[in-house]
């Protein structure tokens, strides 16, 4: 990895520490391509523990564990992940809405649409999804994805903002926020706002009041540039409360005050 990149890998984790102060790591996100080696200290879970793993638990792993991981065609055993990332082509079943109806979709039409509306990248297109923590990753990153609450997500938006203005436009299905984390983010070229989806609360250990911010790396400076600026604009997290007016007390309390401050006058 070229000392320029290991440098801003360095700058945007310090960043997010400061002043984001997330909960678990800041994740560095690259899709690779086929004969593309799997970077130094990177785990395999089917070579290095006989094991399958899919892109929700990997990324949980990689964000509370600090391990790097990555996750292929051998390892992902959810079918819709190994559809979505383009490890495995669907089949007609899926396309139908298989895997949905009766589930998240009253019927088939329903389900068919749902399925159709997932983010995708076309078969055969990358051979493994590999994450690390910003920190350890000995990679240039396609996508930085930090999982927070509400009010860390927020200071992020705020940062991404900063020098272009407008919004953070995000869809989501509900389900396979992998995709919508990754494919999403990568195929618009653009920070987005992820929710959460069942699978990475069950398998993930995604909690409730987490969510996700993911960007391209392009933006890495963009938003280390944008959380310094808007913290100098008088933007924080912890968010500051209004505390500084004179509060009312109950009536008992005032009365005893009032007797207080009578007894301790002067000459009293």
């Amino acid at each position: 990895m070229e000392e320029k990149t290991a440098a801003a890998l360095k700058r945007l984790e310090d960043a997010i520490t400061r002043f984001v102060r997330p909960d678990s790591f800041p994740l560095a996100i690259r899709m690779l391509q086929k004969g593309e080696a799997i970077p130094d200290d990177v785990k395999v879970p089917s070579q290095s523990f006989k094991e399958n793993w899919i892109v929700c638990q990997s990324i949980g792993v990689a964000r509370r564990y600090g391990w790097g991981i990555a996750v292929g065609r051998d390892d992902v055993i959810c079918p819709l992940a190994a559809i979505a990332f383009g490890f495995r082509a669907p089949n007609e079943e899926y396309l139908r809405g298989y895997a949905s109806n009766g589930m998240y979709c009253k019927d088939e039409e329903a389900a068919a649409k749902l399925e159709a509306s997932t983010w995708k990248f076309a078969p055969g297109s990358y051979d493994y999804v590999c994450v690390a923590p910003l920190n350890r990753a000995k990679f240039a990153p396609h996508i930085v994805a930090v999982y927070g609450n509400s009010a860390q997500v927020l200071r992020l938006v705020h940062a991404a903002l900063y020098q272009r203005g407008g919004n953070i436009t995000s869809s989501t299905g509900g389900r396979l926020d992998c995709a919508e984390i990754v494919i999403q983010t990568m195929t618009a070229n653009a920070p987005k706002v992820i929710l959460p989806c069942t699978g990475d609360r069950v398998f993930g250990g995604t909690q409730d009041t987490e969510m996700v911010f993911a960007f391209p790396w392009e933006y890495a400076e963009e938003i280390v540039e944008g959380l310094e600026g808007t913290h100098k604009g008088g933007i924080r997290y912890p968010i500051t409360v209004a505390m500084r007016e004179t509060v009312t007390m109950p009536p008992t309390y005032q009365n005893l005050m009032k007797m207080l401050v009578e007894r301790d006058k002067p000459g009293a």
